[in-house]
């Protein structure tokens, strides 16, 4: 039976860059969940009958949105409810499945890379048939409707058990709870060449994965132990938990430091590998080197001909704005297209739908391509392990291998989480106020160039989307970006990436602090960030 139940609209539901992100507590408030699930399907058109997808990262509070996100969906017409046992579905496994299954969309739980546990984190987010996130008309019809909202409707029946794989019933609905990871495996196994990572493993090519009892635990497991041969206990903390452990589940260098100085060790691994909270960011560490995102993102483009997935080669790249021009040099060597885009991976979907661009990436740990439409933490494994195996060389070979060719991107990003909005907006205005007076401006020993507010015009549906982030260049090729981050849920994170080019290989051995001290110097006087922020040094490196 249908029930229809009155409720009274929140005014925080706007959908960041990733959906809507929450305190749980605040997700636990009668209705908040509801109202943003019904918001999303007042939303949509023409959708009964259909499939739909849902599943989550296993964070806190996954398994009771599932349940009503399925007696919604119900209620609200779709046929046919696919979601993973256990309620576990990795972010782009979910994009495969829609797509594999020709689903009408998917509701995905998750906050990413953020904490999880009774007080941490959460999140909602809608993705359409292509798999892609939705794009910004549909998050915003979303927020519109969530702000008139008076009912919502839901199917008034008893929980179904997520955790055997099985068919059920519930009024006109069929409920499948599907093997989350077999398809996925099964994807990975026709892009990559398994038989030579194999051949990789017998060698005695040693691998560290380390899941962060977040999603990725039972991909990771089946497909680099079981399907590849990987000895066992190569994937670390490989049970998704609620709390991740009491981690954070962002695979960078500040919260993977111990698999960090494991492989600055003596006898270390050779590869080192993490993913995040719900699998689609990834860290690549090699004995005696830190891949930056930038740099995997660039390496990975000028390799991907040696995994038969690519065999016949790309056709172009796409990166976020602020991630470093490293991709723009192989896409220039190669005679492919190259395209900028804002933060976000929705604005690849239809870059990648046209046929644009083969790999994407963004400098926050994101790299995939063409076989789904998210970001891809384990794909961006696997083929670096494809590579190593048919270059028969070590992660740092190729990476110096690569520098040697296409110069070298030295490139940090400088975090400060949690600083209070308004100073954070004040900062970023102060800004944009003077950029036309920047250009000739004069930093020490650097000279301004030019300055602007990134804006994107979409190649494929034409929309523009302003006020992306605050651009500095200066003469010499070096340049600052300033940027608010969507991806938080308290008060305001500022971003600030740095960046210089240096051709000459024998300038490639410097400490990337060092490289850019000079820039860094440079972002404190152009943006006060001290006296608007009150913080004396970043939250993170990376």
């Amino acid at each position: 039976m249908i029930k229809t139940v009155e409720t009274t609209p929140f005014g925080d539901q706007k959908p960041g860059t990733s959906g809507l992100r929450k305190k749980v507590p605040v997700f636990q408030q009668p209705n908040y969940a509801e109202n943003f699930i019904q918001s999303i399907f007042d939303s949509l058109e023409d959708f009964r009958g259909k499939t739909l997808v849902i599943g989550g990262d296993g964070r806190f509070y996954n398994r009771e949105v599932i349940q009503k996100a399925i007696k919604m969906a119900g209620a609200n017409g779709f046929g046919r409810v696919l979601v993973g046992r256990g309620g576990i579905l990795s972010t782009p496994a979910a994009s495969h499945i829609i797509r594999k299954y020709k689903a009408f969309g998917g509701i995905i739980l998750s906050a990413s890379h953020n904490p999880g546990g009774p007080t941490e984190d959460f999140g909602i987010k809608y993705n359409i048939g292509n798999g892609g996130p939705a794009p910004e008309r549909i998050t915003d019809a979303i927020y519109a409707i969530s702000q008139k909202i008076t009912k919502y409707k839901i199917l008034d029946a008893n929980d179904i058990d997520l955790d055997a794989v099985k068919t059920w019933h519930l009024g006109d609905l069929t409920v499948d709870v599907i093997d989350p990871v077999k398809d996925y495996a099964d994807l990975m196994e026709e892009l990559f060449d398994f038989q030579a990572i194999r051949n990789l493993f017998s060698l005695g090519c040693r691998v560290v994965f380390d899941a962060m009892h977040a999603v990725t635990g039972p991909y990771a497991k089946e497909i680099i132990e079981r399907r590849l041969g990987a000895p066992a206990g190569s994937v670390r903390n490989f049970i998704p938990l609620p709390d991740f452990g009491g981690h954070h589940p962002d695979p960078n260098l500040v919260h993977a430091k111990e698999l960090y100085d494991e492989m600055m060790a003596p006898h270390a691994p050779d590869f080192g590998a993490a993913s995040d909270g719900d699998g689609d960011r990834n860290l690549i560490i090699g004995r005696n080197i830190f891949v930056t995102p930038s740099d995997s993102l660039a390496i990975l483009a000028a390799n991907a001909h040696l995994a038969p997935g690519y065999s016949a080669g790309i056709v172009g790249i796409a990166r976020s704005m602020p991630t470093s021009a490293a991709a723009d040099r192989v896409a220039e060597k190669r005679g492919i297209r190259m395209f900028e885009t804002p933060t976000g991976w929705k604005f690849f979907g239809n870059l990648l739908d046209a046929g644009l661009v083969t790999i994407c990436g963004e400098e926050s740990a994101g790299t995939g391509s063409n076989h789904v439409r998210e970001k891809d933490g384990l794909w961006a494994v696997l083929m670096w392990l494809n590579i190593v195996a048919v270059r028969g060389e070590s992660v740092e070979d190729i990476v110096r291998q690569h520098w040697a060719t296409y110069g070298r991107n030295y490139y940090s990003r400088h975090d400060y989480e949690g600083v209070d909005s308004d100073g954070a907006n004040g900062l970023v205005e102060s800004l944009r106020e003077r950029l036309e007076t920047l250009p000739g401006t004069k930093i020490g020993d650097l000279v301004v160039s030019k300055a602007d507010d990134f804006a994107y015009k979409d190649p494929v549906e034409r929309s523009v989307s302003d006020h992306q982030g605050i651009r500095v260049f200066f003469e010499g090729g070096s340049r600052i970006v300033f940027r608010l981050s969507g991806t938080g849920t308290s008060g305001a994170t500022l971003r600030v990436y740095i960046e210089r080019y240096e051709p000459d290989a024998s300038a490639h051995d410097i400490d990337t602090q060092v490289a850019l001290a000079d820039l860094i110097i440079a972002a404190e006087t152009l943006a006060d960030i001290r006296r608007r922020t009150g913080r004396d040094a970043p939250t993170v490196i990376t």
